[in-house]
């Protein structure tokens, strides 16, 4: 359980600069101007992130393995940034959340989510390592 909560704070740090650094990906907090609101749509963002990608794409990298084989790979950037609006489009009934300006701008986020969270995963590693000796 806590390291399905570590995830998500990692995905949700992700999102965040992702936000700061791709100019199609942006993020309405509710209400606007608190900053906890703001953390907390960071939070719920990253949790809808995280069980789509566990459910729903687990579900597509098994059904499209051929793709993933003829592709060398490369058609997890699609899949990824299809997960993205899937994300978005779950939260388009609520007046915030996460906003892309279209397909290509998802796939650019996606790919930049993905890169932040193993730099980020890479600088925690470390700390849980030792955390891990700490246990035994």
């Amino acid at each position: 359980m806590a390291r399905f909560l570590l995830t998500i704070v990692l995905n949700a740090v992700a999102i965040w600069l992702t936000t700061l650094l791709v100019a199609g990906v942006n993020v309405t907090p509710y209400p606007p101007g608190d900053i906890l609101a703001v953390v907390l749509t960071y939070l719920l963002i990253a949790f809808i992130f995280a069980i789509v990608n566990g459910v729903i794409g687990t579900l597509i990298r098994i059904v499209a393995f051929p793709l993933y084989i003829l592709t060398f790979g490369l058609i997890s950037f699609i899949v990824n940034g299809i997960l993205l609006l899937l994300v978005e489009w779950i939260m388009s009934p609520f007046d915030f959340g996460l906003q892309t300006d279209g397909f290509w701008w998802a796939v650019l986020g996606a790919l930049v989510i993905s890169i932040l969270n193993a730099i980020l995963a890479l600088l925690l590693r470390p700390q849980l390592k030792e955390r891990r000796r700490r246990r035994r």
